[in-house]
């Protein structure tokens, strides 16, 4: 009786420890999954780029892929929000072309300084042709940043420094727009270019 009652209930212990442990190896997987695509990407590019190499790079089997993303388009669109997610949010400071300049160089920094630009330069022919990549990434980061902006036009018009008329679609087109231009056809991405641009939509909407 007194060995009985003092040792724990093994169905306990045994159903507390998947528990503790299963979501942090979960995440682990997941994050060594991005961190493969990533890479393969930009080595190899996306035609070449298979799940089962990302699986082997990662150290997992294919099916813990399978379980997470049908495809290869859908790893590499989710590479690509979870890439720009950092970079779209716009922050309140109260200066309207402070917020116009911070929403031309987050997209910029993005491009030349983190692992979102060498990843967008491998996917953009597939952005562009194929809608299984093409159609999600305009309807996650791209309206997004839309949504972004246009509470930045939003507040610049409350406080009475752009015209009550402003387009918040136009606006993410001539603010972000020449920074892809440039990534796709080559020019310099620096805060010159990036207060230039801020400069000429300013103009355009300044009320």
């Amino acid at each position: 009786m007194t060995n009985d009652s003092s040792s724990p209930p093994p169905s306990a212990s045994s159903h507390q420890a998947p528990a503790r442990g299963g979501r942090p190896r979960s995440e682990r997987a997941h994050q060594a999954i991005l961190t493969a695509a990533r890479e393969l990407l930009i080595e190899k590019g996306f035609a070449a780029m298979r799940l089962e190499h990302v699986a082997a790079r990662a150290g997992v089997g294919k099916a813990t892929i399978y379980r997470r993303w049908a495809s290869k388009e859908a790893l590499a669109q989710d590479l690509l929000a979870h890439l720009a997610a950092p970079h779209i949010a716009v922050a309140d400071s109260g200066d309207t072309r402070e917020e116009l300049l911070a929403a031309v160089t987050n997209p910029m920094r993005a491009v030349t300084e983190t692992d979102f630009g060498p990843v967008i330069r491998a996917l953009l022919s597939q952005i562009a042709s194929d809608p299984s990549i093409g159609d999600p990434f305009r309807a996650t980061v791209v309206e997004a940043r839309r949504a972004e902006i246009a509470k930045v036009i939003e507040r610049g018009i409350a406080r009475g420094d752009l015209r009550a008329d402003a387009d918040a679609g136009v606006a993410t087109e001539l603010l972000v727009g020449p920074v892809y231009f440039r990534l796709m056809f080559g020019g310099v991405l620096d805060l010159d270019f990036a207060k230039r641009v801020v400069d000429s939509a300013m103009r355009g909407f300044t009320a």
